[in-house]
């Protein structure tokens, strides 16, 4: 897959990408992401310098979005490019609803992780000793203590394999 040859409307630098296949897909110019969420009306694309980072070192909104599936395509980006995911949409638990951007997510797709998962109190969607339980909704940024997805080189060199 190359790159769209069309310029994302917001940001000329990036690109719309493609909806398929479903993840971080790599390429000679640089990485297509894409991810489902049928009730996201926001998604951003975090990128981080290192594994651990707690901040991120761009952020990326997603404008693009095709079939429930949200995509772009970033130049330049290589392997071993740690990210992860911030959603927003409807925060109703009685509808199964409870988007949260404070947290940041795993690519489900993500073909290779960083790190574990350090338990901290901002881990949880909701906050700890509140009456109404999980029914609330915590605002604690997780991305200090949360693994990140990694971009992954599917290539192999099969030379001199028989």
């Amino acid at each position: 897959m190359n790159a769209p040859s069309a310029p994302n409307k917001i940001d000329p630098a990036l690109y719309a990408g493609q909806p398929y296949p479903m993840g971080a897909l790599l390429t000679k110019d640089g990485v297509n992401f894409s991810i489902f969420s049928a009730n996201a009306t926001r998604v951003e694309l975090c990128l981080f310098d290192k594994p651990e980072g707690a901040q991120a070192s761009r952020q990326i909104r997603l404008y693009h979005c095709t079939n429930q599936i949200w995509h772009i395509f970033v130049p330049d980006l290589k392997a071993g490019q740690c990210y992860g995911y911030r959603v927003d949409g409807p925060f109703e638990p009685s509808r199964g609803h409870r988007f949260n951007p404070s947290k940041l997510l795993l690519d489900p797709y993500a073909k290779a992780i960083s790190g574990g998962v350090k338990w901290n109190p901002a881990m949880f969607s909701y906050r700890l000793g509140e009456p109404l339980e999980d029914l609330s909704r915590d605002e604690n940024d997780n991305a200090a203590y949360m693994p990140k997805s990694v971009v992954v080189d599917p290539s192999f060199d099969w030379q001199g394999d028989h």
